[in-house]
């Protein structure tokens, strides 16, 4: 493969960064289910025309945490989290993305999907069920929760990012490094990734679409030795929201969600200032 890109570097750039898209957007195997508490109802929405599937714990009448996951990954690996959140007394909302989990492919096809129709999941789901009391959001889910703020009608009190992704450019950068295309596939990749996505690949960046909404009572979670985000970026994207920062060591990108204390700080955050906010 890195061959077949070096060679189309000179004779069909072009076509070889559309190519490179389509791998990049290809969706991982779908992970297995996870056990999750007893309880739960499932439910359906229409997302840009597809079917989005969840499940939903908890008093119709209390306000909803959303649990939104992120690349590769699915709604219940935030089971460990849901009994302390129901004990708050909040209701529980998870669901799988698009060509995620149990749910069908969106728009961009069987087996592919990007972080804008995550996006359009979380905002389809957030209309069925309403205003949150927080959305606590995994990795890729990030950026897709601050697009369904900006561009949709999510809305929310409080925000948790755990192991966020906050950019997407240096992903790139390792992805041509990998496969070994030059600067003319790069930059015919780079126009393809921006016509799939509809985001220009600059702007998908949590720091710059944090920019673009009301700031919101905001903690952040991550772990000093995950290996798929950076944590100096980390760093920089807390700072830039001002947001508390809480690192973790030795729990990695994915078993940082169901880590006790990790979900005693989710859940003191959220539940406290709810609240704080429900006296105010």
């Amino acid at each position: 493969m890195r061959a077949r890109f070096r060679y189309a570097e000179h004779l069909a750039p072009g076509r070889a960064g559309r190519a490179a898209r389509d791998l990049w957007f290809t969706a991982p195997p779908r992970m297995a289910d996870l056990p999750v508490p007893s309880g739960s109802m499932p439910f359906e929405v229409e997302a840009q025309g597809h079917t989005v599937r969840g499940l939903v714990w908890g008093d119709p009448e209390a306000r909803p945490v959303y649990l939104v996951h992120g690349w590769g990954g699915r709604g219940t690996q935030f089971g460990a989290m849901v009994p302390a959140l129901l004990d708050a007394g909040h209701r529980v909302v998870m669901f799988d993305a698009p060509a995620h989990g149990d749910s069908d492919h969106g728009p961009a096809g069987p087996g592919r999907t990007n972080g804008v129709e995550l996006a359009k999941a979380l905002d389809a789901v957030f209309c069925r069920f309403g205003p949150a009391e927080a959305v606590v959001a995994h990795s890729m889910g990030t950026i897709a929760t601050y697009l369904a703020l900006r561009f949709g009608w999510l809305g929310a009190d409080r925000l948790v990012f755990i192991a966020p992704m906050v950019e997407a450019e240096s992903l790139f950068d390792q992805f041509q490094k990998a496969l070994g295309f030059g600067p003319r596939v790069r930059a015919a990749f780079d126009r393809a990734v921006d016509e799939f996505v509809g985001v220009p690949l600059l702007d998908f960046d949590a720091r710059v679409q944090a920019r673009h909404v009301d700031p919101l009572p905001t903690l952040v979670i991550t772990d000093r030795g995950d290996r798929q985000t950076s944590y100096a970026d980390v760093v920089d994207f807390a700072e830039s929201v001002g947001a508390p920062l809480v690192t973790t060591e030795g729990l990695g990108h994915r078993k940082i969600l169901r880590d006790p204390a990790v979900v005693d700080r989710v859940v003191d955050f959220v539940g406290t200032q709810a609240r704080l906010g429900r006296s105010a």
